[in-house]
């Protein structure tokens, strides 16, 4: 149970890293981030690089779906570079997962410490939201190693070897599954994650 407890919370911590720095970038750089992909419609390897530049910053290819849906429901965006913008979201966030699913453990004392310091001497100026974002992604990776740890010995169980054995027979099961996590969680990052 208390096995269960720690994952539970290391979740969390997860998620709420995710949250920290995904609003306060939008915070300090929502005007600018609007801009950028409503400007780089013009070709789609543009707007690919655009949704890949905003995910990877703000840690949510969620966060850009937003603001694209929002250009293209006022007209500003059509349909092809909208679906260009999001596959370079796509992609942000798989790389993104392949940059935090390195052993990042030494960083993440160092960015806790260096936001905490920002945010606390600059709170209330742009400086100083960006200090959280820095608190939050130091809390990302610290979560994922509170993951890995709450994890290890649940892998060495048998009924747990079971579960994921009968998760990757089927496809369609295992996508559902995925997004339904994805879902609760508002992080598709947060589920990359964990799955890795």
């Amino acid at each position: 149970m208390t096995t269960l407890l720690h994952l539970m919370s290391a979740l969390a911590l997860l998620v709420w890293g995710t949250h920290i720095v995904r609003t306060d970038v939008l915070r300090v750089y929502g005007a600018q981030l609007r801009r950028i992909l409503s400007t780089s419609i013009t070709r789609r390897w543009m707007a690919f690089a655009a949704g890949l530049g905003v995910t990877s910053l703000v840690q949510s290819s969620n966060a850009t779906a937003v603001i694209v849906c929002s250009f293209v429901a006022q007209g500003l965006v059509g349909l092809t570079p909208a679906l260009a913008i999001m596959l370079g979201a796509d992609v942000g966030t798989a790389l993104m997962t392949g940059v935090l699913s390195f052993d990042l453990s030494w960083v993440s004392p160092l960015l806790i410490f260096g936001g905490v310091l920002v945010y606390l001497s600059r709170r209330h100026t742009s400086i100083g939201r960006l200090g959280r974002a820095v608190i939050g992604l130091g809390l990302i990776l610290l979560a994922l190693e509170l993951i890995g740890a709450a994890t290890r010995p649940m892998m060495h169980t048998a009924g747990i070897k079971v579960l994921f054995s009968t998760l990757t027979g089927d496809v369609l099961l295992d996508a559902l599954i995925g997004a339904l996590f994805a879902m609760l969680t508002y992080s598709s990052l947060a589920a990359v994650l964990l799955a890795a």
